[in-house]
């Protein structure tokens, strides 16, 4: 069975809707993210999902059935969202790419995230959190992550001309996610690094992965 496949077949399981996002669809999620944000994992009810999308009683029950149909809905939403404040998807991957810029673009990159959108960060720590005690989420959260993360951040190592494009891609990632949460959550949320200080950081590691 593809991960596809297996994705469509949790979502059918769950109650999540199959088709492609609406813009209800967007609405409802956006909802949940907030709520999340807002009062933490208790507080995400249908009810209130409905409440602050300012829907009519029962609109989000229709369009996930179950809490955990909810919870996908709102991590899938958030996989979009993050894509695209983060524009992976415009990171050199490809044969012969230039990597020669890749400390500024990254440290753009994970500075626009830092000081504008907060808010992601702490709906994705609230869903990461919830995945470690729902095994279904876990399959869904870690499916929508490697697409839209993993993946991207490979294939850049391999452009970059790495040995270990993998092992390298998870370095990186770990220490942007340690960033991301002490500046979000952690005993560095009141002093975000500068674009500069996360660039002499970027072109460090990639010294250190690349011999550059």
């Amino acid at each position: 069975m593809t991960a596809r496949t297996s994705s469509a077949t949790s979502s059918r399981a769950s109650g999540a809707p199959s088709a492609a996002a609406s813009p209800r669809a967007d609405l409802i999620a956006d909802a949940a993210l907030k709520i999340l944000v807002e009062r933490g994992m208790r507080g995400l009810t249908h009810r209130a999902v409905d409440e602050a999308a300012g829907l009519p009683q029962g609109s989000t029950s229709n369009h996930a059935r179950t809490r955990q149909a909810l919870l996908e809905a709102a991590t899938q939403r958030l996989a979009v969202l993050e894509a695209r404040v983060l524009g992976l998807a415009a990171l050199p991957g490809g044969p012969g790419a230039s990597t020669a810029d890749l400390p500024e673009t990254l440290a753009a990159v994970l500075h626009r995230h830092l000081s504008g959108h907060r808010d992601m960060l702490v709906a994705r720590y609230e869903l990461a959190l919830e995945a470690t005690r729902r095994p279904e989420l876990r399959e869904f959260y870690d499916t929508a992550g490697k697409a839209r993360f993993r993946e991207p951040m490979e294939a850049m190592m391999t452009a970059a001309g790495s040995r270990e494009p993998q092992r390298h891609a998870l370095s990186l990632i770990a220490w942007v996610e340690g960033l991301m949460f002490s500046c979000a959550a952690g005993s560095y949320h009141s002093a975000v690094p500068t674009e500069e200080e996360l660039r002499t950081g970027f072109a460090e590691l990639l010294r250190g992965m690349l011999g550059t």
